[in-house]
C-alpha cells in the first residue's frame, strides 16, 4: 500500500507540474488560486497568512496569476489602501475538465458503499498530510 501512496503522490505532483507548465504558473500559484476560489476575494495579507508565505512572495504569486489571466487585483471595498485578489473566469476549470471527467468514470466503477470507504480514506489522508505539513513548516529544520 505504501508504494501505491508514493505512486499517487508522484502522479499528483506531476499533474500539477504539467498544469503549471501549461498555464505558466507554479504549484504555489495553483494553491493560492484554489484558496481564492474557495474563500472568495482575499487581501494579499490574508492570502499570505493562509498559504504560509511572506507578503512579498505573494506579490510574485499574484503577478504570475494575473499574467496567466487567472486573477486580478481589485480595490478593497472596505479599505481603499488595500487590494483584494479575485479569481478570474473559471480558474483552472478548462484544464481540470478532462481530469474531472476521467475521475468520474473511475468513481462510477464503485458502489456507493465503496465510494464512502474511498472518501473516508482520502479525507483521513488529507488530514494526515495537512498535519505533517504543519509539523514541517512550523518546527526546526
Amino acid at each position: 500500500m505504501s508504494d501505491l501512496g508514493r505512486e499517487l503522490s508522484t502522479a499528483v505532483v506531476a499533474f500539477h507540474e504539467a498544469v503549471g507548465a501549461h498555464l505558466g504558473v507554479t504549484a504555489v500559484d495553483q494553491r493560492a488560486l484554489a484558496l481564492i476560489g474557495r474563500h472568495g476575494p482575499l487581501s494579499a495579507g490574508d492570502l499570505a497568512k493562509r498559504i504560509g508565505l511572506t507578503p512579498g512572495a505573494v506579490t510574485g504569486v499574484v503577478d504570475r496569476l494575473e499574467r496567466a489571466g487567472l486573477a486580478r487585483r481589485d480595490p478593497d471595498p472596505d479599505d481603499r489602501r488595500r487590494v483584494v485578489i479575485t479569481a478570474v473566469g473559471d480558474g483552472f476549470g478548462q484544464v481540470f475538465a478532462g481530469l474531472g471527467a476521467a475521475m468520474g468514470e473511475v468513481s462510477a466503477r464503485y458502489t456507493a458503499e465503496e465510494q464512502e470507504v474511498i472518501a473516508d480514506w482520502v479525507t483521513r489522508t488529507v488530514e494526515v498530510l495537512r498535519e505533517q505539513t504543519r509539523r514541517l513548516t512550523s518546527g526546526p529544520r
